[in-house]
């Protein structure tokens, strides 16, 4: 649904209750029992008039924007985003976000890039709010050592909240896309035994035991790759939780790096699609 008819819908159905407050007790009450009804009720009153008037404030402001993501019009809303936040200052995190997307989308990682430097000169805190995509866009350009680098110093402990093993696991992978396997195999090895987020333990599990052997010539530390995927089996028990969790991060753009190795970890848990499950 357009995002005009849903600002449409919203206002009338809003009015329509509106019209029911101030009609329905004139009809069902009376004048004096309804005027006595209306006293009561104005907080809930005048929280409506101000929701309506917030939405359709929100909308008026955001028509432009809105409507380009309508149309999918992704090189127009660029521009469009690029003069609210460069020439008009407004460095907001879903201005920021929503360009960074925009850039990825249209495959311009170097923009990406460019959008960073500008945040870190502008509003610095907010290169770390948005330092998986920033990093992405580095594995995007084939740029395996500096992305590295980059989520080295941007994920750890107490930093970035949710992202914060996502983040690990991009390290992670980073390095091992450079080349850095000993590296890449430590960073792995503590997310499949350590890592909150089970698709992160999934991966880093199935990367020791799938990649790491490869690419290392010899099995490196099996005990943490068969705790990892105990760990992962223990939080998504079946292949539909897996699915589930999967699609959630496949909408994102860093899921489109993730896709394929997604699969594997999930043939590796729990079998083909055709399979019977067996842990």
């Amino acid at each position: 649904m357009k995002f005009s008819a849903i600002f449409i819908l919203f206002n009338i159905i809003i009015l329509f209750f509106l019209g029911f407050i101030f009609i329905a007790p004139a009809v069902i009450l009376g004048g004096e029992a309804s005027r006595s009804f209306w006293g009561g009720i104005w907080p809930l009153t005048l929280l409506l008039f101000l929701t309506i008037a917030g939405m359709d404030a929100f909308y008026l402001r955001n028509r432009r924007l809105l409507l380009l993501l309508e149309k999918e019009d992704w090189p127009a809303l660029s521009q469009y985003l690029e003069q609210r936040i460069f020439r008009r200052g407004r460095y907001s995190f879903s201005l920021v976000r929503l360009l960074a997307h925009t850039y990825l989308i249209l495959s311009d990682s170097a923009s990406v890039i460019t959008l960073e430097n500008r945040v870190a000169i502008a509003r610095p805190g907010m290169v770390e709010k948005n330092a998986l995509i920033f990093g992405v866009a580095r594995i995007l350009q084939k740029d395996y050592e500096g992305a590295a680098l980059f989520f080295a110093e941007h994920c750890g402990e107490g930093k970035n909240g949710p992202d914060r093993y996502r983040l690990e696991f991009f390290c992670a992978f980073s390095l091992f896309l450079s080349g850095k396997y000993e590296g890449a195999a430590e960073r792995f090895k503590a997310l499949a035994l350590s890592s909150h987020d089970a698709l992160v333990t999934a991966l880093a599990a199935c990367f020791l035991e799938k990649h790491l052997s490869v690419a290392l010539g010899r099995k490196y530390e099996p005990g943490a790759a068969a705790g990892g995927r105990s760990r992962a089996l223990k939080a998504l028990p079946s292949r539909t939780v897996w699915d589930k969790e999967r699609s959630k991060v496949q909408t994102e753009i860093h899921g489109v790096i993730l896709r394929p190795y997604l699969e594997e970890a999930g043939v590796w848990l729990y079998g083909r699609p055709s399979e019977k499950f067996r842990v």
